[in-house]
């Protein structure tokens, strides 16, 4: 499935500040810091006015902080405070913010001509005029608008206050020449408003329409992988939560894009339910490569053991048969995970059933099928010249001999997943990547007991350490029959539902689950052609 997605879904905000969720909410959040803005000026500045007064010497009186010009400064303060608390905290519709937001902006119009009015006529209309123009300009700059909605604004803004100015200067022979400039100095700051609202509410649309990728709009950048980089999404028709998943910016080679769509391909056609889900994938017209997957809330295995220390037997053996379940499907299918960690399998609450596990970022997968559609060949897709993998986690085939890995090498990669979850760390750690493709090609691990000094069923321990072994023959032959072993483990409790909702509900409010934490180990791809032919190896480590 190879969708070409139409970029007909415009961003949020395109078509008006409240069109979307996030376009509503971004727009209450502005519209309260103009009110809270206004009214911390306007409050300080009347503050300011009682203490000359108070302070001040004779002949003060009419600049009272109590005369009608102190009280509209006042009524200026608390009209700008009603609107911040108006959308302080309560959720309020579009329809409601665009009204507190013309309602206020006019009400604010009217006490500035009344207090002009209130003071002499050679300083009122200044003042009047000063307090309109700074107002204007730092609404259309703190608050999303469309240019025609500030044009409007402004507009009836500035006529009222022309009447304000023509109902102040009272029938003398000034009062055209004041209206005229009044006007002229009122339009003016309305034309600079809605530019500046223009510009500003342009590149807030042009920045939306950067995060659109056909039907989806991205929300939050959620982790990173191999190929690139994971984002929180939501499809603009289903309104279905989504992680889409990028290409890295800077891979976009032949090599790099057959890889991108081949492991998107691959992992569609997988529908095990302990594996990611893909929806589909596409290619905008910018030429951003993208495929969109299931959205999943939970902490992958490394931070499950890194916040919680090494787990009971009964709950790894629990995720490791799910995990069985979604290598057996891709190892019938002809694929070879090759990236196997707890980085790359998410732990998922479920309400009223057993938690769950989802293999995810196939983005090593190997195939011995050929892929002649697309122009490259198998070892060019899958670099079977290519050491790839993560170094804690690999096999040693993989590391000798890479072009024979097949599925009892992610066999391998879980035994140390499983070593991990019930010892908490892995078996084999050093101070270099040599180090641990030695202690794996050499080393004998201990038994998980040994290492965590604690009671770990043995039969689990023998089925962990089989996986372990460094001859792929001595191992399980398949991820099926590594299930039914793990099947026929004599338990003295099991990993119930009770027991899965209990932790979740006493333990996972204190894991941040909306962002995964960095890696604390890298996948490692290192060019062996480069090594024949040079004698130095060309390699690039990626954060996993």
């Amino acid at each position: 499935m190879h969708l070409e997605l139409p970029r007909s879904i415009r961003p949020a905000g395109a078509a008006g500040t409240t069109a979307t969720e996030e376009g509503r909410a971004f727009f209450q959040e502005r519209l309260s810091i103009f009110g809270l803005c206004l009214f911390v000026l306007a409050g300080a500045s009347w503050v300011l006015l009682a203490l000359a007064y108070w302070f001040g010497s004779e002949g003060l009186d009419e600049h009272s902080p109590l005369s009608p010009g102190g009280l509209l400064h006042l009524t200026n303060a608390l009209l700008a405070g009603g609107l911040w608390y108006a959308t302080r905290r309560e959720k309020r519709s579009g329809l409601q913010l665009h009204a507190l937001d013309a309602g206020a902006s006019l009400a604010l119009v009217a006490v500035w001509g009344l207090t002009g009015a209130s003071l002499p006529v050679a300083i009122g209309g200044f003042v009047a005029l000063l307090s309109f123009t700074l107002g204007t300009l730092a609404r259309a700059i703190v608050v999303p608008s469309t240019a025609w909605r500030t044009l409007a604004i402004g507009v009836v803004g500035a006529g009222m206050l022309v009447l304000f100015t023509v109902w102040h200067a009272g029938p003398s022979r000034s009062v055209l020449g004041g209206a005229i400039a009044t006007t002229c100095w009122a339009l003016s700051a309305t034309t600079i408003a809605t530019l500046a609202s223009h510009t500003i509410f342009g590149l807030r649309r042009e920045v939306q329409k950067a995060r659109v990728l056909g039907q989806y709009t991205l929300e939050v950048k959620i982790g990173s992988g191999g190929m690139g980089d994971v984002w929180r999404a939501s499809h603009a028709l289903l309104r279905r939560p989504t992680a889409i998943k990028l290409l890295a910016q800077g891979r976009l080679d032949d090599k790099a894009i057959a890889r991108f769509e081949r492991e998107v391909q691959l992992t569609a056609r997988l529908t095990h339910p302990n594996t990611v889900s893909i929806y589909d994938y596409g290619r905008t017209r910018d030429g951003v490569f993208y495929y969109a997957m299931e959205l999943l809330d939970g902490i992958d295995l490394e931070q499950l053991v890194r916040e919680h220390g090494p787990q009971p037997a009964e709950r790894v053996i629990h995720l490791l048969l799910q995990l069985c379940g979604a290598l057996a499907e891709a190892h019938e299918l002809g694929l070879v995970h090759r990236d196997v960690k707890p980085q790359n399998v998410l732990l998922c609450p479920r309400k009223n059933d057993q938690e769950y596990t989802k293999l995810l970022d196939f983005g090593l997968v190997k195939t011995l099928h050929p892929h002649p559609e697309s122009g490259l060949t198998e070892a060019a897709l899958t670099g079977v010249n290519t050491l790839a993998g993560t170094p804690l986690y690999m096999s040693p085939e993989a590391i000798q001999a890479p072009d024979s890995v097949d599925a009892r090498s992610d066999l391998y990669a879980l035994g140390v997943v499983a070593w991990y979850l019930l010892v908490g760390h892995p078996p084999f750690e050093a101070n270099s990547i040599i180090e641990v493709c030695g202690q794996h090609l050499h080393a004998v691990p201990r038994r998980p007991s040994v290492a965590l000094r604690s009671s770990v069923p043995s039969d689990l321990e023998d089925i962990v350490l089989a996986c372990l072994e460094k001859r792929p023959e001595d191992r399980p032959p398949s991820a099926r029959e590594l299930r039914r072993q793990l099947e026929a483990c004599e338990l003295e409790q099991r990993w119930t539902t009770e027991r899965s909702m209990d932790w979740w509900r006493t333990r996972a409010n204190s894991i941040p689950v909306s962002e995964p934490p960095p890696s604390t180990s890298q996948t490692l791809a290192l060019d062996l052609t480069a090594r024949e032919q040079t004698g130095a190896p060309e390699q690039a480590v990626r954060a996993s």
